[in-house]
């Protein structure tokens, strides 16, 4: 990674940082939390009354995202969620009372505070069936074909390495699994130069991939049924959309016998916490073993 995009990454923690411990910090005084002061476009006020008075104030007060993902991603009782960019926990924790103690909801974040937050509020909520996993979105610590559905609210375009994330959110999704994201999105027409001139990096703006570069993105990862809807404006040009797509049944089996000659000891991205079994019906560790290889670590 660049130096100049590791510089934005950590612009990015300690934004995302100092919410939390404004959050926290006005838990633990007298009238309770303040929300995160953001944009009107942004935030808690996106979410319906009955859902930000079902959880800890404090979840509704981390809130900075753009749109309400939980509301779109139809998820269904049973069903293994991911929410990549979980900040204060309130999707996570919202998809964990949808899928019901049969499923489960995780929440990955590679902000301390934020997770500190999160495992707060989900104590606070009573929520066992949920799970906060510190990492990168651009490395899910997670093994692959596990979810079915990842949800993410404003976080895809912060990253520097989109085609990662894209890489990574197919990679654990179950086949037939599906992606129900709210994310800022660039018109067609807008250079990258223009859309840097509507907001900085960590405002969700800067770093927004235009309609088209999106769904180039996610087809190019092996994604099908794409589709990108404007829900609101949030800068001249830009807006708040909702993006569904979905990884086919059939492109597992096809993309692990492209890749099985690539593989090293039986397993992809060996000896990374991405690393996971050529062959789906071993662990990691026991397609390594069959296989004689010497990097057991």
């Amino acid at each position: 990674m660049s130096e100049h995009f590791t510089d934005l990454r950590e612009t990015v923690r300690r934004r995302y940082a100092a919410a939390a411990v404004k959050v926290t910090e006005g838990n633990a005084a007298c009238c309770g939390p303040e929300p995160v002061e953001v944009d009107e476009n942004f935030g808690s006020t996106l979410y319906a009354a009955d859902d930000r008075d079902a959880l800890p104030a404090a979840a509704v007060a981390a809130s900075l995202g753009c749109g309400n993902p939980t509301a779109v991603a139809e998820l269904r009782e049973g069903e293994r969620v991911l929410d990549l960019g979980s900040g204060g926990g309130i999707d996570v924790l919202l998809s964990a009372r949808r899928v019901g103690l049969t499923g489960k909801a995780y929440g990955l974040d590679m902000t301390e505070e934020m997770l500190a937050l999160a495992l707060a509020n989900a104590a606070k909520a009573g929520a066992t069936n949920v799970e906060f996993l510190k990492g990168t979105i651009e490395a899910v610590p997670l093994p692959a074909n596990t979810i079915d559905v990842v949800i993410s609210n404003c976080v895809i375009n912060l990253s520097t390495d989109k085609p990662a994330v894209f890489a990574e959110t197919f990679r654990v999704l179950r086949p037939g699994g599906r992606i129900g994201v709210s994310d800022v999105v660039a018109d067609d027409t807008l250079t990258p130069d223009q859309r840097a001139e509507r907001g900085d990096y960590v405002g969700c703006i800067a770093g927004a991939l235009s309609f088209a570069e999106y769904r180039a993105g996610l087809e190019a990862a092996g994604f099908t049924d794409v589709a990108i809807t404007p829900t609101h404006p949030v800068a001249d040009g830009m807006h708040s959309a909702i993006v569904r797509a979905t990884k086919p049944v059939t492109a597992e089996k096809a993309r692990s016998t492209a890749e099985s000659s690539d593989a090293c000891c039986g397993v992809g991205a060996c000896c990374t916490p991405a690393e996971t079994s050529v062959d789906p019906a071993l662990t990691a560790t026991e397609a390594k073993t069959a296989s004689g290889c010497d990097c057991q670590d």
